[in-house]
């Protein structure tokens, strides 16, 4: 048996702070750019995402960054921590990379980093991963989401041709956290309140007389409500599988360590669950 090639380790990019926007009191805009971001590209998902590394407390890693050298010398603890961001843009061009950020004060990792980075500093980044762009053969587009899935959202309203058909929901806190979108589809922009994540979302998609023909549908956001809206897609309204692009971005409860630690077991177990009603 031939021996299989060794699999090629992964170079992180590197990319400067160009600059940063207060988008709403909870939205945080960071642009990146420099020639570290000449080999990167994230133009053929609407939904491309990067990791972001964050050195662990304390630790001081050697040059050059080499994520696998990390792991064999360095003990857990001290590898640096990931967090994932949906691409809101990228401009090729000008080597611009575009993230938003979802912040809540002081909690978190790569909020309070957001608020407080400045021009110039540096920052390292795996990726990108994606897998969805809106269908252009489908006969109408559904988006539903909360704040997490709003980059992705907007990027791939921005992306549909005129004309298309589209029902945008978006959840967020309320009004103050409306965002322009260049898009001429209108987005239902659905105010949480004091409600639970993603209430007023299930409440809309399912309130929604759905048009004739083809969905392509994305759903994305708290792990729980998306849970319920797969249900009424997928189980309720008979969409295929390969007509959805779904799935929990967080979880109430969890940092993203703790969720991407379970989401593996958490969406088989949903999945098996809604196919085994769906069949």
């Amino acid at each position: 048996m031939a021996e299989r090639p060794a699999r090629k380790p992964r170079k992180p990019h590197s990319a400067q702070v160009v600059r940063t926007e207060r988008l709403t009191p909870h939205m945080q805009r960071v642009v990146l750019g420099g020639e570290g971001l000449a080999e990167f590209s994230a133009d053929t998902c609407t939904d491309h995402y990067v990791k972001l590394l964050f050195p662990a407390g304390g630790a001081t890693y050697p040059e050059p960054f080499d994520m696998e050298r990390i792991r064999a010398e360095f003990p857990r603890e001290q590898w640096p921590v990931t967090r994932t961001y949906t691409v809101r843009a990228w401009d090729a061009e000008h080597l611009e990379l575009t993230l938003d950020f979802v912040i809540h004060g002081d909690e978190g990792l790569a909020g309070p980093w957001a608020t407080r980075v400045q021009p110039g500093e540096s920052v390292l980044f795996m990726g990108p991963g994606g897998a969805y762009a809106p269908d252009t053969d489908a006969d109408w587009h559904l988006f539903a989401g909360d704040e997490s899935a709003l980059p992705a959202i907007a990027r791939a309203l921005e992306s549909l041709p005129e004309g298309a058909t589209a029902h945008a929901f978006v959840e967020i806190s309320g009004p103050e956290e409306e965002q322009k979108i260049d898009s001429d589809i209108e987005v239902v922009w659905l105010h949480r309140g004091d409600r639970p994540v993603g209430e007023t979302l299930v409440e809309a998609v399912r309130a929604l007389e759905f048009p004739e023909g083809r969905v392509h549908a994305f759903v994305h956001g708290e792990a729980a409500f998306v849970k319920d809206l797969r249900a009424l897609l997928r189980v309720e309204s008979a969409i295929p599988r390969e007509d959805l692009s779904i799935s929990g971005y967080w979880r109430l409860g969890h940092n993203e360590d703790g969720w991407q630690a379970s989401k593996r077991e958490w969406n088989a177990k949903i999945e098996a669950e809604q196919e085994g009603v769906a069949a």
